[in-house]
């Protein structure tokens, strides 16, 4: 099997907005989909990320007007629909995230919601560079 370990898994700088911490996608997640593809004649891997960022575009303009508008349930319902598709592509990060917003929404502690939502924000941002390094580096 193809392993993805000493690949760039990570982005390659600090992103900015997330404390210094760097965006990874983990190798075991990745690994997992490439052994559902092991020939990568589908291109199973590239296929699933690609849905990732479509999606991830889609949701992010859908979360910054639910966070001006204090919609907490369409807030919710953003992070509850990113945080199986990440932690199903290794940002395990991101699925935390989506988690920490949920349970801070069910859980009435919106106090430090807008900081959540920032924080998610700014981790999307951070996987989908790390997602976009990868699929560079694996090329067409």
């Amino acid at each position: 099997m193809l392993s993805l370990r000493p690949h760039l898994c990570s982005s390659p700088e600090p992103i900015g907005g997330t404390g210094g911490a760097r965006a990874t996608l983990d190798p075991d997640a990745l690994e997992r989909l490439v052994a559902l593809d092991p020939s990568g004649a589908n291109h199973l891997l590239e296929r699933v990320l690609t849905t990732f960022q479509a999606s991830a575009a889609r949701l992010v303009p859908q979360l910054a007007q639910a966070q001006r508008n204090a919609d907490h349930n369409a807030i919710r319902h953003v992070a509850h629909t990113l945080k199986s598709s990440s932690a199903a592509i290794g940002a395990l990060t991101l699925a935390a995230q989506c988690a920490q917003v949920e349970a801070a929404i069910r859980l009435d502690a919106k106090g430090r919601l807008d900081a959540d939502v920032d924080a998610l924000t700014a981790e999307i941002g951070a996987t989908l560079l790390a997602i976009e390094h990868l699929l560079a580096e694996r090329g067409p």
